[in-house]
């Protein structure tokens, strides 16, 4: 995904901790040999390791090293949401109103609660209307996987108060 002029609070976050990783190694670069500054360098090491696992969680939106973590997905996704190219399409239809921004705002804000999954399998049903197995087989799952992700979308949704 290619970032744009406007960066958001997490771009300029990655962009810090970048530059103190770098600051790091070059610190750990300038150590020598002896027994005090292996020991330096052992912690320099964790701390360039922490700093990393930090960049990797603000960059993906989830806990490193976790398959199924407990960590809010779609926190830092609000922004690849707006950047979506499915927006200006929505605009023409119906073709007699338009979208405004307060309604395009409710829809990232609806879409950003929802799971990448959920998010998928809804878009996927709703916008390009493809069946429950035809989404199966796109995404290689289960079709009652598939309805589970549409129904918990939807729940989503009418918790909103939009429908």
């Amino acid at each position: 995904m290619s970032r744009k002029s406007t960066e958001n609070w997490t771009d300029k976050l990655i962009l810090e901790y970048e530059q103190s990783k770098q600051a790091l190694f070059n610190m750990k670069n300038n150590l020598g040999d002896s027994l005090l500054d292996q020991l330096d360098k052992t912690q320099i090491n964790s701390m360039i390791e922490t700093i990393q696992e930090a960049i990797e969680w603000m960059s993906t939106g989830r806990e490193p090293n976790k398959i199924r973590g407990i960590d809010k997905k779609a926190a830092y996704q609000r922004m690849a949401i707006e950047d979506m190219d499915m927006f200006p399409s929505l605009e023409i239809i119906p073709e007699e109103r338009k979208l405004n921004q307060v309604e395009k705002s409710t829809i990232i804000n609806i879409l950003a609660e929802m799971t990448p999954r959920q998010r998928q399998c809804f878009l996927l049903h709703t916008v390009y209307a493809l069946s429950y197995a035809e989404i199966s087989n796109e995404l290689n799952i289960g079709r009652s996987t598939v309805q589970k992700h549409i129904e918990r979308a939807k729940d989503k949704i009418c918790r909103a108060d939009v429908v």
